[in-house]
């Protein structure tokens, strides 16, 4: 058992530099529920920097309803911010992904072929709605690769409906899907029973990458604790995280 399970912790003096990458984040200012403008995007930017990571994958919601973007508005929005890091000479790389709701916009992109931004090669990171999970989740996720790509799930452990079936969780690595866990979800941040079911898929190993989520300062002030770097860092060393290789 990892020794981030017991209630007690001794000091770390470390930061997230083992991850390199954070590849899951809402940066780009006013085109979600992220950022709002410049400003507190270069902010949040910098605090990811002085946590260790060297490079930033950010990933806008693409969800019809409520956050209409698309291949432009993400790209021009992350040269928008690229550009405002390079006047202010603040070096980390950058470069924009997105995170897809599974629904039927979703189905129709991949319909027309539409190139789907993603977060390295083939890797694309999805997520479900809080609320339920799509009923045709399995055909979503098998036509999103019969189309060439890879499906990330983001952050598994916040989907309450599967936690009473977590054979749920074993289904979807058997479809194919790689897990995302938010970090801050090891800490209690969106509380105990989203904590212990990212513990359990840390335990079965069935994580692949850890990204930030970052939406605000607060979600910032949060991460940039001790005792968060501790638990990532004992993660890294146990399980063959993929961020590092993005």
């Amino acid at each position: 058992m990892f020794s981030f399970f017991k209630k007690k912790q001794p000091p770390f003096e470390g930061n997230l530099s083992i991850l390199k990458c954070d590849m899951h984040s809402h940066l780009i200012p006013g085109i979600d529920d992220g950022s709002p403008d410049m400003e507190t995007s270069v902010q949040l930017i910098e605090g990811l920097r002085d946590a260790g990571y060297q490079k930033l994958i950010t990933t806008p919601h693409l969800m019809i309803d409520l956050y209409p973007n698309n291949r432009q508005t993400i790209t021009q929005g992350c040269e928008r911010l690229k550009a405002e890091l390079e006047k202010r000479e603040i070096n980390i790389e950058l470069r924009a992904a997105a995170e897809y709701l599974l629904d039927d916009h979703f189905d129709q992109l991949l319909q027309m072929d539409e190139p789907l931004l993603t977060i390295k090669d083939n890797l694309v990171l999805v997520e479900f709605s809080f609320a339920s999970a799509p009923f045709d989740y399995k055909e979503k996720i098998f036509n999103l690769q019969l189309k060439g790509y890879k499906p990330v799930l983001a952050h598994p452990e916040r989907y309450i409906y599967f936690h009473q079936k977590p054979e749920k969780y074993e289904e979807l690595r058997t479809l194919g899907c790689l897990f995302q866990t938010n970090i801050l979800s090891l800490s209690g941040y969106y509380g105990k029973r989203v904590a212990q079911m990212a513990e359990d898929l840390v335990k079965l190993k069935y994580i692949e990458l850890l990204g930030t989520d970052l939406h605000h300062h607060r979600h910032l002030t949060f991460l940039q604790t001790p005792e968060i770097y501790q638990k990532v860092n004992e993660i890294a060393a146990a399980i063959p995280l993929l961020n590092s290789q993005l």
